[in-house]
Order: C-alpha cells, then sequence, then structure tokens
C-alpha cells in the first residue's frame, strides 16, 4: 500500500480535529456529551518485534503514563494518519510504558500494515487512551474465548483474576505457529491442577467445537469473546450474553435504502452489506474517512431528510438529530438525503 506523505497526513488530523471542533460548536445546551477522552500523548516506540508469524508488538515508552485495566485499549495515530485501535496486553502498572500488538491482514483497512511496515523503533506516534469498553466484571465464574490476535485483550484478564478463581479458555488459530502468547497462556492454564486452556490449532485439529465448549456453562459464569467477526458471531448466537470486543467494523446488516447527496445531485443505493461510506464514494470518492468504526467523526454528515440507525459511539443526542457517522451509521427509512 503506498503511505500518504507527510502533508497528507497532517492535513487528515487538521481534518479530524476541526471535525471535532465543529461538533463541539454545535451541541445544543443540555445535549448527553460523551465520556471525555484522555488527552493524546507522543510516545516512543522502543521495540518492534514479531512475536508470532504475521503478528508485531509494539512497545511504546513515555513517563507518568496512566495506568489501565484489564480489557483497554488505546487509539494510535499511525505515521499515515489513519486511527486505529489496539488492546493493551502488558502490565497494567507499568506507568513508563504500554504494549500492543497486531496481526498483519494484507486485505484489510490498512493499518495493520502500516504498523507492520512503517513503524518502526525510535519513532514517536500519537497515542490516546486508555479507553475500556470491555472490562473484566466481577462473576462467580470465567469463561473466555479468543481466536488469534483476540488473545491481546484475554491475557491481562487472566493474569488478574486472583488465585483459585474458576476460569477456562478455548483459544483458537490457524497453526501454533501463529499464536502470540501462546506458551505464557498454556502456563497459566497448567495452574491450579491445570485443564483450563483448550488450544486448537486449526491446521492440526480442525474448527474448535464450540457446542461442546459452551455446554453446561457455570450459573453465574461471565462469558468473554475477541477475535475475528466470525467467531464473535457464533459465540454471541450460542451466549448472547457474552461481552465481545471489537475493532472492526460490526456486519453492516439491515436492508438496502438510497442516499440522495443533495449538494452533488446524485443518488447512491447502499445494498445491506455496504456501508453508507463506501456507496458514496462510488460517486464522490474522495470522501474523508479515518477508523470506519463510528469513534472519530472524520466522516460525519448533516441529514436533511430521512430516519437515521445510529451505530456511531460519538455523537451526542443532539448531534445525531441532524448528522450520522457514514461509516457505520445506516437508515431507519427508505431514503436519506445528506449534505453532500
Amino acid at each position: 500500500m503506498r503511505i500518504p506523505k507527510l502533508g497528507t497526513a497532517v492535513a487528515v488530523t487538521a481534518a479530524v480535529l476541526l471535525v471535532r471542533r465543529a461538533a463541539r460548536a454545535r451541541r445544543p445546551r443540555g445535549a448527553t456529551a460523551p465520556a471525555p477522552r484522555p488527552r493524546p500523548s507522543r510516545l516512543l516506540v522502543t521495540a518492534h518485534e514479531e512475536i508470532a508469524e504475521g503478528v508485531v508488538q509494539l512497545r511504546l515508552e513515555g513517563h507518568d503514563l496512566p495506568r489501565w485495566e484489564p480489557g483497554a485499549h488505546l487509539e494510535l495515530v499511525l505515521p499515515s494518519g489513519l486511527v486505529r485501535q489496539y488492546s493493551l496486553c502488558g502490565d497494567p502498572e507499568d506507568t513508563s510504558s504500554y504494549t500492543v500488538a497486531t496481526r498483519l491482514v494484507p486485505d484489510g483497512r490498512g493499518g495493520s500494515r502500516e504498523v507492520h511496515e512503517q513503524v518502526r523503533e525510535g519513532m514517536e506516534i500519537e497515542v490516546r487512551g486508555p479507553r475500556n469498553r470491555f472490562p473484566l466484571t466481577e462473576a462467580a465464574s470465567y469463561v473466555f474465548v479468543a481466536g488469534g490476535i483476540g488473545i491481546t485483550p484475554v491475557l491481562p484478564m487472566l493474569r488478574a483474576l486472583p488465585e483459585g478463581t474458576d476460569w477456562r479458555l478455548l483459544y483458537g488459530g490457524r497453526s501454533r505457529a501463529s499464536m502470540p502468547f501462546l506458551e505464557e497462556i498454556e502456563k497459566l492454564g497448567s495452574s491450579d491442577g491445570g485443564g483450563r486452556v483448550t488450544v486448537v490449532a486449526e491446521d492440526e485439529d480442525g474448527r474448535p467445537d464450540l457446542d461442546a465448549f459452551l455446554a453446561r456453562l457455570p450459573e453465574g459464569a461471565a462469558v468473554y469473546c475477541c477475535g475475528p467477526e466470525g467467531l464473535m458471531a457464533a459465540v454471541e448466537e450460542r451466549v448472547p450474553s457474552v461481552r465481545t470486543e471489537r475493532f472492526t467494523p460490526r456486519a453492516v446488516g439491515g436492508g438496502a435504502f438510497e442516499v440522495e447527496l443533495r449538494r452533488s445531485g446524485r443518488t447512491v443505493t447502499v445494498p445491506p452489506d455496504t456501508s453508507v461510506l463506501t456507496a458514496v464514494r462510488t460517486e464522490l470518492p474522495d470522501t474523508a474517512s479515518s477508523c470506519e468504526q463510528g469513534w472519530c467523526g472524520t466522516c460525519q454528515q448533516r441529514v436533511l431528510e430521512g430516519e437515521v440507525d445510529h451505530r456511531d459511539e460519538l455523537l451526542t443526542d443532539g448531534e445525531r438529530a441532524d448528522s450520522m457517522l457514514i461509516c457505520v451509521s445506516r437508515a431507519r427509512s427508505d431514503r436519506l438525503v445528506l449534505d453532500m
């Protein structure tokens, strides 16, 4: 992938700031504001190492960094201006560094490739967070399902569980060589009598048997899952109360609808499996976006007509009255009209 030059990265970052300032200016009195985000900081990349096939781990160092709880993540502003989220997998008490890991996804949205190929030791990276939307709650027992890089938020949870806690983990991956932290996971599973961890390498064992693993869940058990979308959807189907962590957009879903781009004089059809952003880019290819997960606000657009199915995690109630994030939100009506 061709990485944009520095000027492009600065322009993208400036656009994000302008969108946020404009959003704050439009916020009516009494509107519910989102939780304030921690101030961004610039951290030094002091380690960039491959810890499993296709998995790179970054160590980011600073001073007096905020402590975090298991399940927390960071937002990294990559050199190109892309914003991506990565689970913290180091020591929550370490106030001098953060550790994250990411798997290379060749046909992904570009963030993982940039981390693997462009980020290097000695660089400084803007970091936002930590934030935690996947906290470890108190429960009688715990059941974890992790797929591949989805082990990263789960590992600190396992380390934090008090001795004697009832827990078990299903950890799956394409091969043992591609599964990060496998040795430590197996050691944790062998404590207190062992038998806690089930490792399934697909090249040796085939796909994991979720029905068998999730059968007869202990009463009061908290179930956590992180991994590929297909795995999380399968676990949600079997355990609707499961807690999940997603860093890629949820499957789009919903019916088709039309979007009129009023200022451009064009209309596009948004199929069930396509985001509004993707459909709009067929007519307006330079439409700005960054996280594409409903967090950063770069793709916010004014809505002139129609009812929006809001799926973002950023806009206030007041902002949702006349705008939407077109990377994730959809239509409840047959037609939307955007000021584009």
